[in-house]
């Protein structure tokens, strides 16, 4: 039985809402995920378009927060046999998942309570718990970009704040539900304007970054857990507004170490996006294989969308 938000035990040292008791520590949010959501996902395909939602790994460039870009080679190991190389791979740098060991809520510790500090090889929290299970589930595209640039100002490199509330009014407008099981997949733009600045713009915004993305408060955690997502997906690097407003809190400190949620970031909406506004049908089928890295803090995140 689903436990409403307001309902969830309060970590007193963070004045946080906490899942811990809720969900199995492993999986978080996608213990949701049971057979019953995953056929009811699958009734989504109506015309079998696929839709592949993963930036080149190449991308963005240059990379973000301080990451390498990667280093691709390719070699032969016969006369008549080639093989590759990549090297600098950094899991989260693309379009990705972010794992349960990715945040941790300061001295309370990672979700479910653990304080030590992760490390390579198998364990708790390890992005191989999300590989073994694959991630399925009804996806509902949030096209918060095209519904705030038409009622309002709204831009998605300028550090614009999407509230609880926007969040609300775009879903409304769109005529959508959520249900248990949903992929909520945010469409905020970002990545669509990085793309196309020139590349001197994209170095000065790698450097200092500035994000359109959900606000930390919770008003927003409370929607997307009674919403009763499995995850949430987004265009933007980091979900959340950068730089964020440390009054209203960390989003990322809220869903990962707290409620447990499975995170995507930088997927390509673009397409989808354009799919779902000509006919006005923004569910759809999510599927994702998290790479089976044994102890993994991420993963690429191998997404694709069917109608």
């Amino acid at each position: 039985m689903h436990t409403a938000f307001d309902q969830l035990p309060l970590n007193e040292p963070l004045g946080l809402r906490c899942a811990w008791d809720v969900l199995d520590h492993d999986l978080g949010t996608l213990a949701r995920m049971t057979p019953e959501t995953v056929q009811r996902a699958v009734a989504c395909v109506r015309d079998g378009t696929v839709i592949p939602l993963n930036l080149p790994v190449t991308e963005p460039d240059p990379p973000l927060f301080g990451r390498e870009a990667i280093e691709h080679a390719i070699y032969p190991i016969s006369r008549n046999d080639m093989d590759d190389r990549v090297d600098r791979f950094f899991p989260q740098a693309s379009s990705q998942w972010d794992g349960l060991r990715h945040v941790r809520a300061r001295e309370q510790g990672y979700f479910g309570g653990g304080t030590e500090d992760p490390q390579p090889g198998p364990g708790p929290l390890g992005i191989e718990k999300w590989a073994e299970r694959g991630i399925v589930g009804r996806g509902v595209l949030v096209d918060a970009c095209a519904y705030l640039s038409q009622t309002g100002d709204y831009e998605p490199l300028r550090g614009d704040t999407i509230t609880a509330e926007d969040l609300h009014a775009t879903i409304e407008h769109q005529g959508v539900t959520l249900q248990a099981g949903d992929v909520m997949c945010l469409r905020t733009g970002w990545i669509e304007a990085f793309r196309e600045l020139p590349a001197d713009e994209r170095a000065a915004l790698a450097r200092e970054p500035r994000i359109s993305g959900l606000a930390g408060s919770e008003d927003v955690a409370r929607l997307l857990w009674d919403g009763g997502l499995i995850a949430i997906a987004a265009d933007n690097p980091p979900v959340e507004v950068t730089p964020g407003d440390p009054k209203i809190g960390s989003l990322h400190r809220r869903l990962i170490p707290m409620l447990g949620f499975a995170i995507a970031e930088l997927l390509d909406l673009k397409r989808l996006s354009g799919l779902c506004a000509a006919d006005r049908r923004f569910d759809f089928l999510f599927v994702a294989a998290p790479m089976n890295l044994p102890g993994g803090v991420g993963s690429p995140a191998n997404a694709v969308a069917i109608r």
